[in-house]
């Protein structure tokens, strides 16, 4: 009774929101945060047409859970060929990472809002036999309709933090409503189980963190032996993913390194590629010669800072930088996914905050995979050592990759999963 109340009120919410809903996305489009072109896949209108047979409909919000879901769409589809994968994401950037990683049997739509219609319209053209939601993108509408179809859901890759348990406490019943709508739910950590449990989900089970599975990022080969050509054996390294904030340190360390390491290159990959204009401005006066990619803009042997300002290409500067900063570290953000670079022989240091990947730092820590760093100063020490010796640049490096190769296995446990809850 109180999950039809549920669906009733959403339903007539979800209508006297459609005008409202409809403006701000025409708004995001204008300003390019929507694909003007894609915009009607918002609204549950399909751009292509559904195919035959079973078909499993994995989300992933943004980003980075695209790239988490899309090693396991592989492996669903390397045990079930016969299956559509349909992924759905909510941002421009990902639909292009997606466009960029084709992947046989995957198709992409955008994610439809969470009104009445868009769903219905969505589910009724799809027909999903199974869905795969990642992490805690939850939105109560869509819940609601694949409760109400009896479409049967899981939740992969879950993550709850304590923040987020505190706040999910404060609306119990609804909490354990949204959690219950999933057959099972798949949670990264002993303690996001455990928060998961507290808050009235059913079934909860330790799996593992889809991010630390994956295949080593691609890259252009030929791209990769021009670039190896060009940088030769000059010093660099790498500071990946960076965020605001970041990018001055990173100047400065590279200012303090480059008399003692004569043609010295820094490599700053913005984990937002729009953001590369702004850094090389704010750099420009930092008494460094920059060139940015995104203006084609030469690498020489005065070139102090290069800015690689494009989408997808992280795999490409993992495989020429020996040494590697994670970005969000050096800023209270969280970090960003240090097993990426350890997959492709690179040596680790990232800096204080790197919570969104605990389990992660405390493994490559602990096998010598990584150092940690407090704060810039520490950076350039760090840094002055593994430029110095490149046999233990090498060593870490090697232990880093031996760490991620090991962190595989939730890719089987995840599609036996789907494969079990599949309908018949």
């Amino acid at each position: 009774m109180a999950s039809d109340f549920r669906h009733s009120l959403w339903r007539g919410l979800g209508h006297l929101l459609a005008p409202a809903v409809t403006l701000w996305l025409q708004r995001r489009a204008a300003t390019g945060k929507e694909d003007a072109a894609r915009l009607p896949e918002r609204f549950g209108h399909a751009a292509l047409a559904r195919p035959a047979g079973r078909l499993v409909w994995c989300h992933g919000a943004s980003v980075g859970e695209a790239q988490a879901l899309l090693p396991l769409l592989q492996h669903l589809h390397a045990a079930r060929p016969d299956l559509t994968l349909l992924l759905t994401t909510g941002t421009v950037t990902s639909a292009e990472l997606v466009r960029q990683r084709a992947i046989d049997g995957v198709i992409h739509q955008f994610v439809p809002v969470d009104l009445p219609g868009a769903v219905d319209r969505f589910l009724d053209h799809w027909r999903p036999d199974l869905v795969l939601w990642s992490e805690s993108d939850f939105w109560p509408g869509i819940l609601a309709a694949l409760r109400q179809r009896r479409i049967p859901a899981l939740l992969v890759n879950a993550r709850m933090s304590e923040r987020s348990c505190r706040r999910w406490a404060l609306a119990p019943q609804t909490a354990r409503w949204l959690l219950r709508s999933f057959a099972a739910i798949y949670a990264q950590t002993t303690q996001d189980a455990e928060r998961l449990r507290q808050l009235g989900a059913a079934e909860v089970i330790e799996a593992g963190n889809l991010k630390q599975a994956a295949p080593p990022l691609p890259a252009n080969a030929e791209t990769a032996m021009q670039w190896q050509m060009t940088l030769g054996s000059r010093p660099r390294w790498l500071a990946a993913s960076t965020h605001p904030g970041e990018e001055a340190q990173i100047a400065g360390v590279h200012r303090a390194l480059k008399s003692r390491f004569p043609g010295l290159l820094t490599i700053i990959v913005p984990r937002h590629p729009q953001r590369g204009p702004e850094i090389a401005t704010a750099l420009s006066a930092a008494d460094s010669n920059l060139a940015l990619r995104s203006r084609s803009e030469a690498v020489t042997e005065a070139t102090d800072i290069y800015i690689a300002d494009t989408l997808g290409e992280l795999g490409l500067w993992y495989r020429l930088c020996p040494i590697v900063m994670m970005g969000g570290s050096l800023i209270p953000h969280g970090g960003q996914n240090p097993l990426e670079p350890a997959r492709l022989d690179c040596a680790l240091l990232f800096g204080p905050s790197m919570f969104n990947f605990s389990d992660a730092v405390a493994g490559l820590l602990e096998t010598g995979g990584a150092q940690q760093v407090q704060d810039a100063a520490e950076l350039t020490v760090a840094l002055s050592i593994l430029l110095n010796d490149p046999a233990k640049t090498a060593e870490i490096a090697a232990a880093a990759r031996a760490y991620a190769g090991g962190q595989n296995r939730i890719l089987d446990t995840l599609r036996d999963a789907a494969l079990r809850y599949l309908p018949s």
